[in-house]
């Protein structure tokens, strides 16, 4: 069975109240131990159809990288915003991740005309929104977003490998896979690192992994 394409039913639905400038909101990163919260904002033509857009976690790499570079010259506009381990520390992730949304969106230009959102809506966004369930599958432009977001973050995570090889970043991109406990175990925390997450302990840690398993991240 092939994966789920993301539709443009709600932003069509958008365009015939005449609201023309549609942007797709989302982020990549809040379940991380370690690298920056990411956020993309995008506001797809409507004339520039671009096929296989779908939530970036069932994208494979190759193929969200060819997407990205689709996007990034097929879009009426874009722009992404990142929060750093430190701020996310002081934030919350949640906080976080609601702020580098904001701040995407902001950095658009023209501003759109109205938003679309995963899942959440965002507090002091002066546009008109609408949170979307599920909306990296649903909705073209959150998917368009999410593949954004993904490559963004997953080129400053080989970034930070390329500084600091010691944790892997590379391969997990910051997420609690049995690779990277292992090298927190051996190294302790790193720049990089969510002091606020506190990753296993080693007398819990496989029950832990066997709990986060159908959810790991890899570099797929």
């Amino acid at each position: 069975m092939g994966r789920s394409v993301a539709r443009r039913t709600i932003e069509n639905a958008l365009r015939r109240l005449g609201l023309t400038a549609v942007a797709g909101v989302d982020e990549v990163g809040r379940g991380c131990l370690a690298g920056p919260v990411v956020a993309a904002a995008v506001v797809l033509d409507p004339r520039r159809h671009i096929p296989g857009l779908a939530d970036s976690k069932v994208v494979p790499v190759q193929e969200r990288e060819t997407l990205y570079a689709t996007i990034v010259t097929a879009a009426k506009a874009w722009a992404v915003a990142s929060v750093e381990p430190v701020e996310i520390d002081r934030l919350n992730i949640h906080r976080a991740s609601l702020w580098a949304m904001r701040e995407a969106v902001l950095g658009l230009i023209p501003l759109p005309e109205v938003v679309i959102v995963d899942a959440f809506r965002i507090p002091d966004l002066p546009l008109p929104q609408r949170g979307i369930v599920k909306g990296d599958r649903r909705c073209a432009a959150i998917a368009a977003a999410s593949i954004v977001a993904k490559v963004t973050r997953d080129r400053m995570m080989h970034e930070l490998h390329r500084l600091d090889p010691r944790f892997g970043f590379d391969h997990h991109k910051g997420y609690a896979t049995r690779e990277h406990l292992d090298a927190v175990a051996r190294h302790g925390y790193s720049a990089a690192h969510r002091r606020s997450f506190r990753p296993p302990s080693l007398f819990d840690r496989d029950d832990a992994l066997a709990a986060l398993e159908p959810d790991r991240e890899t570099d797929c």
